[in-house]
């Protein structure tokens, strides 16, 4: 039941899907350069947990009601563009509003910190196109799926915790552009998966 290639299967389905939720990881560091070290737990571990919450819906739908699941399926694409199209819409018009306004170039203002709302909208927008992954997982057991969902969660909380970071250090050399980076970032995440959805 649990061999190797499972777990080695697992882990390259949460490195596939941690994809766009390292990116978007990438460009809340870049947007808050000075994220606290509990902030970067709580966002990392958000993504995580939709990350590995999605294929396990994805799983109970295809076991319970797959014609409803089969035709919701062809809204995912426009959700996740909308969820982060809007986002990084507001990220990159706040950042252009600064620049023209002369704000200090530093992002470590009040009020900056990412809020709960738009972490869990980012966590759902990167991590709704996995429910999918319930289709490819469908013959595991419920404790395979849980194993499963678990590896992706730990791959994915480790891929994102990475990305801020990464984002952190870049933020500081690109100071008062870093919004407008991560904004561009999100939008580009949003029509990514929106376009691949249908090739």
């Amino acid at each position: 039941m649990f061999d190797f290639l499972f777990f080695f299967n697992s882990i390259l389905i949460g490195i596939g899907l941690a994809m766009d939720a390292f990116s978007v990881s990438l460009a809340n560091g870049l947007d808050d350069v000075c994220m606290p070290r509990r902030r970067m737990l709580l966002v990392a571990g958000t993504f995580a947990f939709f990350q590995a919450l999605m294929p396990l819906l994805g799983w109970v739908c295809v076991h319970t009601m797959v014609e409803a699941f089969s035709a919701f399926e062809p809204f995912i694409p426009w959700i996740a563009l909308a969820l982060l199209g809007f986002i990084g819409g507001k990220m990159l018009y706040e950042g252009i509003k600064c620049r023209k306004e002369g704000c200090p170039d530093c992002n470590c203002k009040e009020g900056k910190a990412l809020s709960l709302g738009t972490l869990l909208v980012q966590g759902v927008a990167t991590s709704i196109d996995a429910l999918s992954v319930g289709f490819t997982i469908s013959e595991y057991g419920t404790l395979e799926a849980i194993v499963c969902a678990l590896l992706i969660a730990l791959v994915t909380f480790f891929i994102c915790l990475g990305g801020i970071y990464i984002g952190k250090r870049f933020g500081t050399a690109l100071a008062g552009k870093s919004s407008i980076f991560g904004g561009s970032i999100l939008i580009f995440i949003g029509i990514e998966i929106f376009v691949t959805s249908f090739i």
